[in-house]
């Protein structure tokens, strides 16, 4: 069993929703970390632990921001953070599927993460070795107490509640 840290400058935590019924906004959390046990030969053994600073939210729109940090959404004074356990591991030749308890916003919901990888090891310029993995999943907003929306005069709502949500991370091996 190997333990492996997330290296946020070169993670990314994705996600993209619709607005207003007709096109998905994008944006990340800038601020993640946590840790993977991996045992390379039985992967059901191996966890994963993450934290994401709620405050860290960027879509590229400061107004937006500022809103989703408010506690028509997110309210990051209240919860600085969202959090994922996993529960279960399973799967083979790269390709997994990673259970576990996702916390936001005070609320907890299991969840299935889709994943590829890990990448081979590999040493970067400094002599730290890394793995990376790519995963997928898509939550309903609603299911976590993120209510807040707008009806649009021409009929829909403003936020949609489906969140498909992307991962990019790279870890460092400890």
């Amino acid at each position: 069993m190997a333990t492996w840290k997330i290296d946020p400058a070169h993670s990314s935590v994705s996600f993209s929703i619709k607005h207003m019924m007709i096109a998905k906004v994008h944006g990340a959390f800038d601020k993640v970390s946590g840790t993977l046990q991996y045992d390379a030969s039985d992967v059901s053994k191996s966890s994963v632990e993450a934290t994401i600073e709620t405050a860290s939210i960027n879509t590229r729109e400061a107004q937006r921001d500022t809103h989703l940090k408010s506690a028509d959404f997110f309210d990051v004074e209240k919860y600085p953070s969202i959090t994922f356990k996993s529960k279960k591991i399973e799967g083979s030749d790269e390709e997994f599927k990673v259970t576990g308890d996702l916390s936001i916003h005070g609320v907890t919901k299991e969840v299935v993460i889709a994943v590829e990888g890990p990448s081979s090891e590999m040493k970067d310029p400094w002599g730290n070795t890394k793995i990376g993995i790519s995963g997928q999943t898509k939550i309903k907003r609603k299911d976590f107490g993120l209510n807040w929306n707008a009806a649009l005069e021409a009929g829909g709502v403003l936020v949609g509640d489906d969140v498909n949500i992307t991962l990019e991370i790279q870890f460092a091996k400890q």
